[in-house]
C-alpha cells in the first residue's frame, strides 16, 4: 500500500466513455477504493475528465500514471490493440491491474499478458463484471441447486441493425480488426461466452462460420458457432449485425426445465419447471461495474477469490479465436 488513507489508489488509461458511468465513478464510491489519476491523450478532454469527476491527478502519458509511486493499480480502458502493450508495463511496475474486455487481441496476447504477471504480487483482473453481478448470479444459484436438473444445451441468438456510423461509412475502431481484433461480435460476444463459461464450466472445443453480409466494414457481421464444454454439455449461438431488429435471447436446457434470460437487457429472468414459472428482476447498480470492483478490493484484502482474474479472462478470447479461425489467421494456441 503506498497511501496513508488505507485505500487503494487506482489510475486509469483511456478514461473515455466506457469510464464516464459504468466503471469510473465506482472507483471512488466503492469502500478501500479511490480514483486517483488519470491518463488521456486529448488534454482538454482529460481535464474535463478529471474535474468532473474530482480525480486528483491527471497524464497525458500512460508510463507516467503507471510510474507514479501513489498509484496502486491500473485500469486499462482503451481499445483492445494496446491492452497487451499497456498490461505489460503494468506488470513490469508489479501493480495490480484490471484489464478491460475483451483481454487483448486473441488469445496469444492473452497468454503473453498471463506470463507477465505469473509469479509477481500485482493482481491480475478482466472486466467481465457480470460474473459479479447478483442478476447473474441469481442464474447460477438456480443451477448450483438443480432448479433445471442436468444442463444440457446453452443457445444464445443475439441481432441488431446496423448503426447509423456503420450506414454512413464513418470510421468506428469496433470494426477494425487491427484495433479491436474483429468487429461487434468481438466486442459483445464475449461478455456472453465468458457468462456461459462462469456459469457451466470451460469449453474444450468451439466451431463457427463468420461472414461479411453488409460490406459495410472489413470485420465479420455476421456469425453463427457450436461448442462443447468440458462437462459435455453443448452450445450454440448466432449474431447478426445487419438485421432488421434487435433480439437477444439465451435459452439453457435442462432435463428438468429452462433459464431464459438476456446477456444485455433488464429484464427478468425466466425459470420454468413442471412446478411452474418464477421470475426474477434484479436491477443492475447505477454503476454497472460497482460489484466488479468491490469484489476486487475484498480479492486484494484476501477475503475471496475475485471471479474474473487473468486465466479467466483470457478463456473467452481462446473461444472467439476458434470460433473466427476462418475469417481471420489463427493464433497461437494456448
Amino acid at each position: 500500500m503506498r497511501n496513508n488513507s488505507g485505500d487503494i489508489n487506482w489510475g486509469i488509461i483511456g478514461c473515455g466513455n466506457v469510464t464516464e458511468v459504468k466503471s469510473g465513478p465506482a472507483f471512488s464510491k466503492v469502500p478501500g477504493s479511490r480514483l486517483y489519476a488519470v491518463m488521456r491523450r486529448d488534454r482538454e478532454k482529460l481535464i474535463d475528465y478529471a474535474r468532473r469527476h474530482s480525480v486528483p491527478k491527471y497524464y497525458e502519458s500512460a508510463e507516467a500514471l503507471i510510474h507514479d509511486p501513489e498509484v496502486d493499480a491500473v485500469y486499462i480502458a482503451t481499445p483492445p490493440g494496446s491492452h497487451r502493450q499497456y498490461a505489460l508495463q503494468v506488470a513490469s511496475a508489479n501493480k495490480h491491474c484490471c484489464i478491460e474486455k475483451p483481454m487483448a487481441l486473441n488469445a496469444s496476447e492473452c497468454r503473453e499478458i498471463l506470463d507477465a504477471f505469473a509469479g509477481k504480487s500485482a493482481q491480475l483482473f478482466v472486466a467481465y463484471y457480470r460474473r459479479s453481478l447478483p442478476r447473474f448470479n441469481q442464474v447460477k444459484a438456480w443451477l448450483d441447486a438443480g432448479k433445471i436438473g442436468a444442463v444440457r444445451h446453452v443457445s444464445w441468438g443475439y441481432s441488431r441493425p446496423p448503426s447509423e456510423r456503420a450506414l454512413s461509412g464513418e470510421y468506428d475502431w469496433h470494426t477494425d480488426p487491427q484495433i479491436s481484433g474483429g468487429g461487434h461480435f468481438v466486442d459483445l460476444a464475449c461478455h456472453g461466452l465468458d457468462l456461459f463459461i462462469y456459469l457451466l464450466g470451460d469449453i474444450s472445443a468451439a466451431k463457427g462460420i463468420a461472414t461479411n453480409q453488409q460490406g459495410l466494414y472489413p470485420a465479420e457481421d455476421a456469425v453463427a458457432a457450436c461448442w462443447i464444454f468440458d462437462s459435455g454439455i453443448t452450445g450454440s449461438g448466432h449474431w447478426n449485425f445487419g438485421a432488421g431488429a434487435s433480439c437477444d435471447d439465451v435459452i439453457i436446457t435442462g432435463s428438468a426445465g429452462s433459464i431464459h434470460f438476456s446477456v444485455f437487457g433488464s429484464g427478468p429472468f425466466v425459470l420454468e419447471t413442471a412446478a411452474g414459472v418464477e421470475r426474477a428482476d434484479i436491477s443492475n447498480p447505477e454503476n454497472i461495474q460497482y460489484f466488479h470492483i468491490e469484489n476486487m478490493i475484498q480479492h486484494l484484502r484476501g477475503n475471496l477469490r475475485h471471479p474474473s482474474l487473468g486465466q479467466d479472462g483470457q478463456k473467452a478470447s481462446w473461444v472467439m479465436d476458434q470460433i473466427l479461425s476462418g475469417y481471420y489467421p489463427p493464433t497461437t494456441a494456448i
